[in-house]
């Protein structure tokens, strides 16, 4: 295979094409899905500027580019970008005549899209969407709109910024890239982000989570605060019941977000009612 330094300078994508090529996918991915394809309209849409330059006068080439990009596709937008520079690096070797055969970008989405889904969820969904979330939730107490505007604002700056670094890690990098996202290293960054992700989950239920009861137990001859006594035993124990009650009902139960709600809300509710709660 054709290292980049074969290529010739004046013909290389610029850095506002590469751009392109990112906002194009990273800001439209999830603009047109269906089943067949999911992302897989966006990829099509982000490579026409690549087109143009390549191929504005080889109608063959150019169908045949969007149509292999335009296969189902599906992974984590944010870091899943580094698939899209890669590809991209790959993309530009096949326009210049080097040696890298048409099938390489596609084996390379359908190889690299299913590691890069569980790092990126992973990192995004289980650390980095939890620690804004928490301080957006602390900073609209009292119904200030603060919270919600620091959220928006906060992942509105860190989302975009992991996608370009990637894409552009990515293109640089090119297949060398590989080696480090599959086989073990690929497991080993996936279980090192979801440990991280389960302590800070962990950290923000204690912090957020509140659930009191009122209720009061006979001991030592005299009625106590039932709270106290669990607190002395093990202090958050009904926020952790109600943690792993959510838990157990999404993964064991199958159940979707919006029926634990409702299970949750009437578990209060009738503790609430009962004089528990």
């Amino acid at each position: 295979m054709a290292t980049k330094n074969t290529r010739e300078p004046q013909k290389l994508l610029s850095k506002h094409e590469l751009n392109q090529i990112w906002y194009r996918w990273g800001f439209t991915h999830l603009s047109s899905m269906s089943y067949e394809k999911l992302q897989g309209h966006a990829w099509a849409y982000s490579y026409l500027p690549f087109a143009r330059k390549y191929y504005q006068n080889d109608p063959a080439k150019k169908r045949r580019l969007l149509e292999r990009h335009s296969m189902f596709y599906n992974t984590e937008p944010q870091t899943g970008q580094i698939i899209n520079g890669i590809v991209a690096s790959l993309e530009e070797q096949i326009a210049l005549g080097n040696d890298v055969s048409e099938e390489m970008p596609v084996n390379i989405k359908a190889t690299l899209m299913g590691p890069l889904a569980g790092i990126g969820d992973s990192l995004i969904q289980g650390i980095i969407v939890p620690i804004l979330l928490s301080i957006a939730m602390s900073l609209a107490k009292g119904g200030s709109p603060v919270g919600p505007l620091f959220y928006i604002i906060a992942y509105g700056i860190i989302g975009p910024t992991i996608s370009y670094v990637a894409f552009h890690s990515g293109y640089r990098l090119g297949v060398g890239a590989i080696d480090t996202i599959v086989g073990e290293n690929s497991k080993r960054i996936t279980d090192a982000f979801n440990i991280l992700g389960v302590m800070v989950v962990g950290a923000l239920a204690a912090n957020t989570i509140v659930l009191k009861t009122v209720a009061k137990i006979p001991l030592g001859g005299k009625f106590q605060p039932l709270q106290t006594v669990l607190d002395g035993i093990f202090p958050g124990l009904l926020p952790l019941a109600m943690v792993i009650l959510g838990w157990w009902l999404v993964s064991s139960k199958q159940l979707t977000a919006t029926k634990v709600i409702i299970i949750m809300v009437v578990i209060v509710t009738i503790g609430c009612l009962i004089g528990l709660f």
